[in-house]
């Protein structure tokens, strides 16, 4: 632990944006106090992935708990800012010599049709409920008591969307497949592919009597961001990544068996009943990059279930200005807000995307912006200060305070007041062991 902290900062989230750049700000000697507002810090990483993702987890669980193991790093459950803390009050009253949002994206962005979210339940699903719902069945051993019906459609792209058109496929063949006896587990299902398993049963989905679901994408299968377009965007290196992304969709859409209708964007709903029985859809051109609707081309598709995995965005709060459905960021490399100069966000809440590896590189680029541009806490002087390690209390101070003569340096009597906030909240909201 620091013995003279000159900083304190804080933390909203402790997942994989959050802690990474807690270890990287903790390494630099400053105080991080981390708000989650789950009694465990690993966010979507625990809640948000199917369960078949169980060595990722692991791996990121991991890391997160290594991260948050250092001793400069404070972690308080139980505190969603908002509502169990008001983040104007954080902001003004508590003192942080910096604020990092690291709280994710847990709302889903919304289906842009008019009153369709008054069918959720009815017809339709957002992709959040639906992992959580068939994750926590999974667990508790009741996937029977979850059936989502054959010929469901997915609007979405990416990662996230072939996670739920798998949840779908595999739940509706494993239950064909455990009405015929076969008894495997949707694990096994997963790891080896429906295709392979039907196969070796001399079974397809026509003979059990499935259509499947279809993914429904606005624009083409080569645009979908299963790979990342590199830096050089140069013709070749863009055809390559095409390519790519391409095949891991042909490979996915061969084991699990699902369509894809790519050039196509919902333009309206169709109700019958008070219940969403499926939608309107026109067909796209892309040019240039941009999606174009073509006229004339509207028709009706008709599910029993419309699921939108269309991507999640950051919940509002109160004293956060926000820009569309993200965060008004002034700029998203540093993750500076534009209202407040000392906060910044990082992660899903920058990127609106979920990627983990993204979240885990903008944490770091984020956490380094804050020390060494915001903060002016340059590694060099961290190294000066442990050089004196063997300094009495009083000149380590003096040497403080030297280093320091034009930044932000937080006064002692300053962090020994957001300690004690801190160590009262973290009682109140039952966490364990005292904050420094």
């Amino acid at each position: 632990m620091a013995e003279n902290p000159a900083y304190v900062v804080a933390i909203i989230g402790g997942a994989v944006s959050g802690s990474e750049a807690a270890n990287k700000l903790a390494d630099r000697g400053i105080v991080v106090i981390i708000f989650d507002m789950k009694s465990r810090p690993y966010g979507k990483i625990e809640d948000g992935l199917p369960i078949w993702h169980e060595k990722l987890r692991q791996k990121y669980i991991d890391r997160i708990d290594n991260n948050l193991s250092h001793p400069n790093v404070h972690f308080i459950p139980n505190t969603k800012i908002g509502t169990d803390i008001d983040f104007i009050d954080l902001v003004k009253n508590w003192g942080f010599s910096a604020i990092l949002l690291a709280n994710g994206a847990w709302k889903d962005r919304p289906l842009a049709l008019k009153n369709v979210d008054q069918y959720i339940g009815k017809g339709l699903v957002y992709q959040n409920s639906l992992v959580s719902q068939f994750n926590r069945h999974y667990v508790q051993s009741k996937l029977e008591k979850i059936n989502y019906p054959d010929g469901s459609i997915v609007i979405g792209g990416g990662l996230a969307s072939l996670d739920v058109v798998k949840i779908l496929m595999l739940q509706s063949v494993h239950r064909e497949l455990m009405k015929r006896d076969i008894d495997i587990d949707i694990l096994t299902l997963e790891r080896e592919s429906i295709k392979t398993v039907l196969s070796n049963n001399g079974l397809s989905l026509k003979e059990l009597g499935l259509k499947g679901c279809t993914l429904f994408y606005r624009k083409r299968k080569e645009d979908m961001p299963l790979a990342p377009l590199p830096a050089d965007t140069s013709a070749e290196k863009r055809e390559a990544t095409y390519r790519t992304r391409k095949k891991i969709l042909t490979n996915f859409q061969e084991k699990f068996l699902f369509k894809i209708k790519s050039c196509h964007v919902p333009t309206d709903i169709i109700v019958k009943n008070d219940r969403l029985i499926g939608l309107k859809f026109k067909k796209t051109r892309v040019k240039n990059g941009n999606c174009e609707i073509i006229d004339n081309s509207e028709y009706s598709y008709y599910a029993p279930l419309v699921v939108s995995s269309i991507g999640s965005i950051p919940e509002p709060i109160n004293g956060i200005s926000m820009s569309g459905e993200l965060y008004a960021i002034k700029d998203p490399e540093s993750g500076q807000l534009q209202n407040n100069e000392k906060i910044f966000a990082l992660g899903n809440v920058v990127t609106g995307k979920g990627n983990i590896r993204t979240s885990l590189t903008h944490g770091k680029q984020v956490s380094d912006h804050v020390m060494d541009y915001y903060l002016a806490w340059k590694e060099d002087d961290y190294k000066e200060l442990l050089k004196r390690g063997a300094m009495d209390a009083k000149l380590k101070t003096d040497l403080v305070l030297k280093i320091l003569e034009n930044k932000k340096l937080l006064p002692v009597k300053k962090i020994k007041e957001i300690i004690r906030k801190a160590n009262k909240h973290k009682k109140r909201m039952g966490g364990s062991g005292p904050v420094m």
